[in-house]
């Protein structure tokens, strides 16, 4: 069998309690060296063998899988954050599909809610957003014309960027096109949840600025919008007093 694992955010102590056993159990774990906390493999059993995928090509993380499933072997795929997210797993199902190589996904705390917690912040809060864009640049590789920045800025929704620090002068560019203007509030959180961890707030017009001048130039999140400040808000309706649920009735006098 081959898990699909995801290793969250960074923090070990972030994976869950599944993905855990599932690496403690592991014959073999092919892991995303590039982006996962190495001290992840610390409880490894004795005699599992280790591969770093950041040196391999998909071909050879599949001959991998396929000797260890002929040995009877069962594997770990450990990918960052949650693998549905930029893990690049559709095009390894399909070849173990080929394979008739049986698999399983294990989901994983995903960075971008890493990085709320790093800045303490809700996403969704009413009357300023309550949706969640989670996108990326265009940069070697491409993404579909119609999923723009500037088309998804239109919305003025949260826009969390992945992949994209090293873009964040276009970056700025193209979401000032769709719609937000320089001054709205944004923030840049490096490796969330890491011990090494850094989060600042800007604006979108000094997010290659912010970047520079704390020599952040990789594995970071960009967070767009006005809920970045978590401020104007109004208070949810599911706690007000004045508020009937199924599980509780509005208080008398409330309004």
């Amino acid at each position: 069998m081959v898990h699909f694992v995801g290793a969250g955010p960074g923090a070990p102590d972030l994976i869950t309690v599944r993905g855990k056993k599932l690496l403690e159990q592991a014959d073999v774990i092919i892991y995303a060296g590039s982006l996962v906390n190495p001290a992840l493999l610390e409880d490894c059993k004795e005699g599992c063998q280790i591969y770093n995928s950041a040196v391999m090509t998909l071909e050879q993380v599949i001959d991998v899988m396929k000797q260890a499933n002929d040995r009877g072997e069962d594997v770990v795929r450990l990918h960052t954050g949650d693998p549905s997210l930029y893990g690049a797993i559709r095009e390894q199902m399909d070849a173990l599909d080929a394979l008739d190589i049986a698999y399983d996904d294990c989901p994983g705390v995903s960075s971008f809610s890493g990085a709320a917690a790093a800045l303490n912040m809700e996403y969704t809060l009413p009357d300023v957003s309550q949706s969640v864009i989670i996108t990326r640049m265009a940069g070697r590789t491409p993404v579909p014309e119609r999923e723009s920045i500037a088309s998804f800025a239109a919305h003025q929704a949260t826009m969390v960027v992945f992949l994209s620090t090293g873009l964040l002068e276009k970056l700025s560019e193209e979401l000032i096109a769709g719609g937000y203007t320089e001054d709205t509030p944004a923030a840049i959180v490096y490796k969330a949840s890491w011990p090494e961890e850094k989060a600042f707030r800007c604006t979108v017009g000094t997010l290659a600025q912010t970047a520079k001048e704390h020599g952040i130039t990789k594995t970071a999140l960009m967070i767009i919008g006005n809920a970045v400040t978590q401020g104007n808000y109004r208070r949810s309706d599911l706690y007000h007093p004045a508020f009937s649920t199924e599980y509780r009735k509005a208080e008398k006098g409330e309004s």
